[in-house]
C-alpha cells in the first residue's frame, strides 16, 4: 500500500503537468481562434469531430464491406479490386476509412488530455471519463482487428502479433499461435470471426458513445459544417495523394521485414521485439489502471454541493460538486447561451450577483480583469465555492443571429472633437450587416487582433456604418486611426456582435452616455425615432468639458423635433472660461437627484468600466429593476507591454 506522502508526491506532480498542459492548450486554442475565430476552433469541437470521423469510417467501411471476401483465399484479392478499382472510389474509400480512424484515435486522445488538464475529469463526471477510456480502447480493439482483414504481409503481422500478445493470458495459455504456424493452419472460420469482431466491436462502440453523451447536458455530436467540410475534402484529397495500399499477400512460411505501419493504431506491436510480454502486458494493464483511477488520484479539488440562483426568472436549481454554473443551468433546462464550453468564445458571460465562485483557465480576451471585478464571469469555467446568485444574458432569438466577415472601405473620417474621430465605413455594394441598435462590431487587424466598436447608426437606416473612434494614448489601432488613417483604406470587420440593444415594451426610458458612450445610445435612439416610438426618453450625457460633448447639436435638434425626447449633459470638470451654466458632477447622480423612485423605468448605460460599476447599485438602490438595467461597459483591450491598449472590447452584456 503506497504511503500517503507517495500520494502527495503523485498530487504535486499531476498538477504541474495539469498547468503546463493547461498552458500550451490556451496558447494554441487561442492561436487557431486567431486564425478561423472562435466558433470554428476544432479544439472546442473535439468531441463533435471524433463522433463525425466515427461516421466516415463506419459509411466508408459499409462500402468496402458490401465487396470484401471473407474467405481466407478470397480476402486479399477482393481488397485489390476495390483498391485498384471502381473507378477509383474504391481507393477513395478505403483511403478514408483509415484516416478517419487514425484522426478518430488522435482526436479521442486530445479530447482526454483537455479534459485531464483541465480538470474536467473527477467527481460527477467519472462516468463520463471512464466510459471515455472504454471508447479508446473499443476504438483501438477495432481499428487493430480492421487490419487483419485484408490478409497482407501487415495483416500477418498484427494477426500474428495479437496471438503472441493474447496467449500471455492464462485464458489461451499458448494455444492462439498454433493457428498460424502453417499457411493451412488459417481458414475461413477465422476470417468471419475477424468480420464478426470488426461489425460487433463499432456497433458496441457507437451504443457506449450514445451513452457516454447522456451524462452531458445538450451535448453535440456534429462538428460545424465549416470544420467538418474541409475536413471531409482534406481527407479525400489525403486519400488521392497517399493512397492506402496492400503489402505483399500474407505467408507464414515468411517473417515480414519491411512493413509500412499505421503508428497511431499499431504501436504496441512493434515494442514485442524488444520487451518481454511481460513488459508489455504491464504497458497495456497499467496505462489502462492509472487512466481508470485518475479521476480519484490527487490533488483533489474541495468543494460540495451548492445552490445557484439563476436570473431572469428567479430560479434555484442544485449545483454538484465541480459542475460548472453552465453546466447545472444548462442540466436545469435553463436556455443559458453557450457555444465553445472551455472559456474560449464569451457567449456564455454573466453576472455573479453574490456568493463566490472558482475561475478555471480561460482565454483573458473574452473576460478582462476589469469585468471580472465588475462580477463579471464566463460561466463556463466558473463553479460556485458558495451558494450563488447569477444573472445570465437572455439572448433569445439572437443566439441564432448570423455573424459576417467584410472587407470595408472608409469612405470618410470627420475629426468631432480633439480626441473623437468619426469614421465612416462602406460596406461591399450589394451587401448588409443586420444589426440590433446598440450592437457593436469588431475591427479584425492583421494579426488577428480585435477592436471593437458600437454601431452609431440606426439599424437599417443606411448601408454604410459609422463608428466613433476615442484617442487613447499609446492605442495601436485609436492611433492610427488618428496619425495614419485615411479615406479609401481598407479593413476587415466581423459583427454583429452583443445583447446591449433596446428592448421592446412600454416603459419610459432613461439612456446614460459617457464619452463615446454616446455611439451606441445614439443608435438606439435614431432607432426609436425612425420607429415613430411615443416612450418618453431622456438622454444624460457625462463628460468632462463642453468640447467633449461632440454631437450636442444633434442631441439638441432630437429635442427640438421629438416632443418625447428631452436632453441633458453634463459636466464632471467644467473649467471658469467654459462659462457653464448646465448640470455639474457625476451624470449618474444628476439622475438620481431628478429622478428619486426608477421604479418603472428602463435605463441604459453606456461608458467607462468606473461609471458602469458606480451607476448600476445606485440605480438600483433608488428603485430600478434588475431586468430593467442594462449597461455596456467600455473595458479597454488587454493592453501590450508598455502601453495602454485602445477602445473597448465592449461586452454589449447587460448587465455588467
Amino acid at each position: 500500500m503506497p504511503s500517503p506522502f507517495f500520494f502527495f508526491r503523485l498530487g504535486i506532480v499531476l498538477q504541474r503537468i495539469q498547468r503546463a498542459g493547461q498552458a500550451v492548450f490556451l496558447r494554441v486554442e487561442a492561436g487557431f481562434n486567431a486564425a478561423f475565430g472562435d466558433r470554428l476552433n476544432p479544439f472546442y469541437h473535439l468531441g463533435e469531430i471524433a463522433f463525425f470521423l466515427f461516421w466516415i469510417v463506419v459509411a466508408s467501411g459499409l462500402y468496402l464491406y458490401a465487396f470484401f471476401d471473407t474467405g481466407v483465399s478470397g480476402a486479399y484479392q477482393s481488397v485489390e479490386r476495390i483498391t485498384q478499382g471502381h473507378f477509383g472510389v474504391g481507393g477513395v474509400m478505403r483511403g478514408l476509412h483509415r484516416y478517419a480512424s487514425d484522426g478518430m484515435v488522435v482526436t479521442m486522445l486530445l479530447h482526454m488530455l483537455r479534459h485531464f488538464c483541465f480538470d474536467r475529469h473527477r467527481g460527477f463526471r467519472w462516468f463520463s471519463w471512464v466510459s471515455g477510456v472504454v471508447l479508446l480502447w473499443l476504438t483501438y480493439v477495432s481499428g487493430i482487428n480492421g487490419y487483419m482483414l485484408p490478409w497482407d504481409r501487415l495483416a500477418q503481422f498484427v494477426v500474428v502479433g495479437v496471438a503472441e500478445l493474447l496467449d500471455w493470458l492464462p485464458l489461451f495459455n499458448g494455444a492462439l499461435i498454433r493457428n498460424f504456424v502453417y499457411q493451412d493452419s488459417v481458414n475461413d472460420r477465422l476470417f468471419s470471426l475477424l468480420s464478426f469482431i470488426h461489425i460487433g466491436v463499432p456497433l458496441t462502440l457507437l451504443l457506449l458513445l450514445w451513452v457516454h453523451v447522456q451524462r452531458v447536458p445538450r451535448a453535440a455530436t456534429n462538428p460545424p459544417r465549416a470544420i467538418a467540410l474541409p475536413l471531409l475534402i482534406t481527407m479525400v484529397v489525403l486519400s488521392l495523394v497517399l493512397p492506402v495500399v496492400s503489402h505483399a499477400p500474407a505467408d507464414l512460411g515468411l517473417v515480414p521485414s519491411a512493413l509500412r505501419l499505421d503508428w497511431y493504431l499499431l504501436a504496441t506491436l512493434p515494442l514485442m521485439d524488444v520487451w518481454s510480454l511481460d513488459g508489455v502486458w504491464a504497458l497495456l494493464l497499467g496505462t489502462t489502471a492509472f487512466l481508470l483511477v485518475l479521476p480519484w488520484l490527487p490533488p483533489k479539488r474541495a468543494g460540495a454541493d451548492v445552490r445557484m440562483t439563476v436570473h431572469p426568472g428567479n430560479r434555484e436549481v442544485p449545483v454538484r460538486a465541480g459542475e460548472t454554473l453552465l453546466e447545472a443551468g444548462l442540466r436545469a433546462g435553463i436556455p443559458m447561451p453557450y457555444q465553445c464550453r472551455n472559456g474560449g468564445c464569451g457567449v456564455c458571460k454573466g453576472t455573479i450577483l453574490q456568493g463566490e465562485v472558482r475561475h478555471a483557465p480561460y482565454q483573458s480576451a473574452f473576460l478582462s480583469e476589469d469585468e471580472r471585478m465588475l462580477g463579471r464571469a464566463l460561466l463556463c469555467v466558473c463553479t460556485p465555492v458558495t451558494d450563488v446568485e447569477v444573472e445570465y444574458e437572455d439572448a433569445g432569438a439572437e443566439r441564432d443571429a448570423v455573424t459576417q466577415t467584410f472587407e470595408v472601405e472608409v469612405l470618410s473620417m470627420q475629426r468631432a472633437a480633439e480626441e473623437v474621430m468619426i469614421v465612416r465605413l462602406g460596406l461591399p455594394e450589394g451587401a448588409r450587416m443586420p444589426y440590433r441598435a446598440g450592437q457593436y462590431f469588431d475591427i479584425v487587424l492583421e494579426d488577428g487582433a480585435r477592436r471593437a466598436f458600437s454601431f452609431a447608426t440606426a439599424p437599417g437606416e443606411i448601408d454604410d456604418i459609422e463608428m466613433h473612434v476615442r484617442l487613447v494614448p499609446g492605442g495601436r489601432f485609436t492611433t492610427h486611426v488618428f496619425e495614419a488613417m485615411k479615406p479609401g483604406d481598407r479593413l476587415t470587420i466581423e459583427g454583429p456582435f452583443g445583447r446591449f440593444h433596446l428592448r421592446d415594451s412600454a416603459r419610459p426610458l432613461i439612456f446614460v452616455a459617457g464619452a463615446t458612450g454616446f455611439a451606441p445610445v445614439k443608435s438606439m435612439l435614431e432607432h426609436a425615432f425612425r420607429t415613430d416610438s411615443t416612450r418618453q426618453m431622456i438622454l444624460y450625457w457625462g463628460v468632462r468639458h463642453p468640447a467633449d460633448l461632440y454631437r450636442r447639436d444633434l442631441a439638441e435638434t432630437w429635442a427640438r423635433e421629438h416632443p418625447n425626447f428631452r436632453f441633458v449633459p453634463v459636466l464632471s470638470q467644467p473649467a471658469p472660461e467654459d462659462d457653464w451654466h448646465g448640470r455639474t458632477g457625476l451624470v449618474h447622480e444628476a439622475i438620481l437627484q431628478d429622478f428619486p423612485d426608477l421604479s418603472g423605468f428602463e435605463v441604459y448605460t453606456c461608458g467607462s468600466v468606473k461609471m458602469v460599476e458606480t451607476a448600476r447599485p445606485a440605480f438600483i438602490a433608488q428603485g430600478l429593476d434588475e431586468d430593467a438595467c442594462f449597461a455596456d461597459a467600455f473595458v479597454p483591450t488587454a493592453p501590450a507591454p508598455a502601453t495602454v491598449e485602445d477602445h473597448p472590447a465592449a461586452s454589449g452584456g447587460t448587465p455588467p
